[in-house]
C-alpha cells in the first residue's frame, strides 16, 4: 500500500467523482484511476461502487476512509514536527474551538501566539465539542478546547483549563422572567427556548437540567449555532441558555445567573472547558508553545481581575 494510493483514494471518497478528485489532485484521471483498481487488488476488497455513474463507498471503503485519513495526518504532523527541530521559525496549528471560545477567549490568545510566532501558520476549525473531539481522534486536529466530561473510552488526554457559568439570555426589555438577580432550572417551565441543534453539549445540558427538574422545555425554534442563537434571542423568539461570555458586545441581549435555590449559591448550570490531545501523538513543538501562551494568558487575566465575570481559570501556577 503506497501513501499516494491513499491519497487519491481519499480524493475520491471526499469528492464521490473520479474526475473532480483527479483535476484536484492534479494528476490525470487514468492514473487515479490505476492507481485506485492496484490499491483494491492489494486489500481484495472493492472500496468504491460505480453503479451507473453514481460513486459510493463500499463497505471496504467505509472501513479504510478514517484510517486513512488518520494515516495521512500524522504524517503531516511527523513532517512539520521534523522541520520545526530548527526552532519555532514555521510549523503549524490546527485548533478546534467551540462557536463561543473563538468569539472570547481564543481571539486574544490567538493574537498573542501570532505576534510571538509569527512564522507559525494558525488554522481554526469552530464546531460543537462533539465535533471537535471526532475530528481530533481521527487526526485532523492537533488541540482542541472541548467540554467536559468526555466518554471513558475517549483516546484524548484533557486539561481542564476554565469553568463558565451558563446563563438565561434574553431581550433586554423582556418581562416574562421573573425579576429576580438569579434564576431557577424550573423558571424555563412553559417558557419558549431557543435552542441548539444536536450535538451541542449546551442542549444536551439543558435538556438534562430541565428534565431533572421534571419538566420537558418547550422549543420556540431550534437547530442553530450560537450566532444564530444569540439573534433569535434579540429579536424575541424565546430565551436560551448559553455561556455567560458570549454575552459580551451585545446590548441588546440580558444574561441572568443560574443558581441550585434561586439565590446567590452554586450555579446550577456550568461549563468545564478543557485542552485536549490524543494519548498516541505527542503534540508538535508549535502546539505546546500553543498551550504554553493559552495558561499564561488565562493566568494573567486571573491575576488582574480581567476574566469576564462567571469565569474562573482552572490553571495552575
Amino acid at each position: 500500500m503506497q501513501l499516494q494510493q491513499l491519497t487519491y483514494f481519499l480524493g475520491v471518497a471526499k469528492t464521490r467523482h473520479f474526475t473532480q478528485a483527479a483535476e484536484a489532485l492534479g494528476v490525470a484521471q487514468p492514473s487515479l484511476s490505476k492507481q485506485i483498481r492496484a490499491l483494491e487488488t492489494e486489500l481484495g476488497a472493492p472500496l468504491f461502487s460505480r453503479a451507473r455513474g453514481n460513486i459510493t463507498l463500499t463497505a471496504a471503503g467505509e472501513a479504510l476512509l478514517p484510517l486513512a485519513d488518520r494515516i495521512l495526518a500524522d504524517l503531516d504532523t511527523a513532517r512539520l514536527e521534523v522541520q520545526e527541530l530548527a526552532g519555532l521559525r514555521r510549523g503549524r496549528v490546527r485548533l478546534g474551538a467551540t462557536p463561543s471560545l473563538c468569539s472570547g477567549l481564543l481571539a486574544d490568545t490567538l493574537c498573542r501566539f501570532h505576534d510571538a510566532y509569527p512564522g507559525i501558520g494558525l488554522e481554526v476549525e469552530e464546531g460543537g465539542s462533539r465535533d471537535l473531539v471526532r475530528d481530533l481522534t481521527r487526526g485532523a486536529l492537533d488541540l482542541a478546547l472541548v467540554i467536559l466530561p468526555l466518554a471513558d473510552d475517549t483516546p484524548l488526554v484533557t486539561s481542564p483549563i476554565l469553568r463558565e457559568n451558563l446563563v438565561v439570555a434574553s431581550r433586554v426589555g423582556d418581562d416574562s422572567l421573573p425579576n429576580r438577580s438569579h434564576l431557577r432550572i424550573t423558571d424555563l417551565r412553559d417558557r419558549p427556548l431557543v435552542m441548539f441543534r444536536r450535538g451541542y453539549d449546551l442542549r444536551e445540558a439543558t435538556l438534562a437540567a430541565c428534565r431533572q427538574a421534571g419538566f420537558e422545555p418547550h422549543f420556540a425554534v431550534e437547530g442553530g449555532e450560537m450566532d444564530a442563537v444569540l439573534r433569535f434571542v434579540e429579536v424575541g423568539l424565546g430565551i436560551a441558555v448559553v455561556p455567560s461570555m458570549v454575552l459580551a458586545g451585545r446590548p441588546g441581549l440580558r444574561g441572568t445567573p443560574l443558581a441550585l435555590d434561586g439565590g446567590r449559591g452554586a450555579p446550577a448550570l456550568y461549563r468545564t472547558v478543557a485542552l485536549a490531545h490524543r494519548k498516541d501523538v505527542i503534540p508538535t513543538h508549535a502546539a505546546i508553545a500553543f498551550r504554553a501562551t493559552l495558561e499564561n494568558f488565562l493566568l494573567e487575566a486571573a491575576a488582574a481581575g480581567s476574566l469576564s465575570p462567571g469565569i474562573e481559570s482552572l490553571v495552575e501556577f
